[in-house]
């Protein structure tokens, strides 16, 4: 027989809810299967990264969270840099730092929202392809154009 919970019964003692006192409202907590004498509990999945199977210890993690918080707060330090001093330097590094954050920043969002073996190696490979050619990109544009500090001047210049 399935474990039932009344919702007024989970409520504070003298507080009951106004639309919620039916015994209708009841949910089972563990829902009985036909065929067997074990009932199975509902329980959900969590999906988690790879690198959390593969045995990974909590040191690399810990320093990949320093890292990208410290990439950050390079960014930011590195916008007055750009701003007041451009030039190769700055435009090559601002190609690393801002590819190398949307690479980590889209790296999680797949972690969190794609799941399945496939559709994972499809999606990490996608985002190193898409990783290479934006830094290429930059990199290009730095090369052949005005660069980054500098188009982002003539951006807000006019």
């Amino acid at each position: 027989m399935a474990a039932i919970i009344r919702l007024s019964s989970v409520c504070r003692r003298g507080v009951k809810p106004l639309f919620y006192q039916s015994t209708l409202l009841a949910r089972p907590l563990v829902v009985p299967n036909k065929y067997q004498e074990q009932p199975h509990l509902l329980t959900a999945r969590i999906h988690s990264s790879q690198a959390l199977y593969a045995g990974s210890d909590s040191k690399a993690a810990s320093l990949h969270w320093t890292a990208e918080r410290v990439l950050s707060i390079l960014l930011l330090a590195m916008g007055p840099v750009a701003y007041f001093s451009p030039g190769p330097a700055i435009d090559y590094s601002l190609a690393a730092a801002l590819t190398l954050h949307g690479h980590w920043g889209l790296g999680q969002v797949l972690t969190d929202y794609v799941h399945g073996d496939t559709k994972i190696k499809i999606a990490n490979a996608s985002l190193f392809v898409l990783s290479t050619v934006t830094f290429a990109g930059l990199c290009y544009f730095n090369y052949n154009d005005v660069g980054i500090c500098k188009a982002i001047a003539l951006l807000w210049s006019k």
